[in-house]
């Protein structure tokens, strides 16, 4: 049996990158995965129902309130439990504050932050409900630690990370445990196109010369969702190597 038998789990920005690993292995685990977001996601759902598993797709845009309220409904009513959030949609917009745009300030706050309390309050009020549930919200380094060209994404990450601990504490009565993670450099298409100077300089800042994977990210996640971890909340683990301690 897997950690995750029965459960509904249902994870933002799921059609790729982390989004996809983190659907993958909480399939894995026995889930049934909703990949919520505003692309396609056919090709993850049917690698997953390829795979064994159990998944579907919903289209959602976390910046619409009574879209994303009306989504949760739905899988709620449609399955009669929702037992796991991941709030992983996100997006950068990167430039240096005196350059920003002011609406790419906002889009990234919208989403990023914003989207997570959109996503999240319709889904709490159900764990309360069922007393239990798990959320898990990723984060950054950059909302701990800060980097330059990035004044609004470190924001929106690091008020996610204020968001997770003050709902940790309103939740928990209820048996409800609310968590981030916070990844470092992670593989994904930007990375790979990084040349051999630019990757040795980065793998100079990090304590494990590698850069991480969306698993890595997965396993953080896959551990805050399960049984493992019944006893912690209001954390965040940092998925970084060592990128900041």
């Amino acid at each position: 049996m897997g950690d995750f038998d029965g459960q509904v789990a249902v994870i933002t920005g799921g059609a790729r990158g982390i989004g996809a690993e983190i659907a993958r292995k909480l399939s894995a685990g026995g889930a049934h995965v909703v990949c919520a977001d505003v692309l396609d996601t056919d090709e993850i759902v049917a690698e997953i129902k390829a795979a064994g598993g159990s998944g579907e797709g919903r289209l959602v845009d976390v910046t619409d309130a009574a879209g994303a309220a009306e989504v949760v409904k739905a899988i709620h009513a449609d399955h009669g439990r929702l037992d796991i959030l991941v709030n992983n949609a996100g997006i950068t917009r990167d430039q240096l504050l005196v350059r920003m745009k002011p609406e790419d300030w906002d889009l990234v706050l919208r989403i990023n932050l914003d989207g997570v309390f959109k996503m999240t309050q319709p889904t709490a009020k159900i764990m309360m409900r069922q007393k239990s549930g798990r959320i898990v919200n990723i984060a950054s380094v950059v909302g701990l630690m800060g980097n330059g060209g990035q004044t609004n994404y470190s924001a929106s990450k690091a008020g996610l990370i204020g968001f997770t601990k003050s709902l940790a504490r309103e939740l928990g009565p209820r048996n409800v445990n609310v968590n981030a993670v916070a990844p470092g450099y992670i593989q994904t298409a930007m990375t790979d196109s990084l040349t051999d100077d630019q990757r040795e300089a980065l793998m100079k800042s990090v304590a494990i010369p590698r850069l991480g994977t969306p698993a890595d990210v997965a396993d953080a996640v896959g551990f805050l969702a399960g049984p493992a971890s019944s006893y912690i909340t209001g954390v965040v683990i940092n998925v970084s190597g060592g990128l900041y301690m």
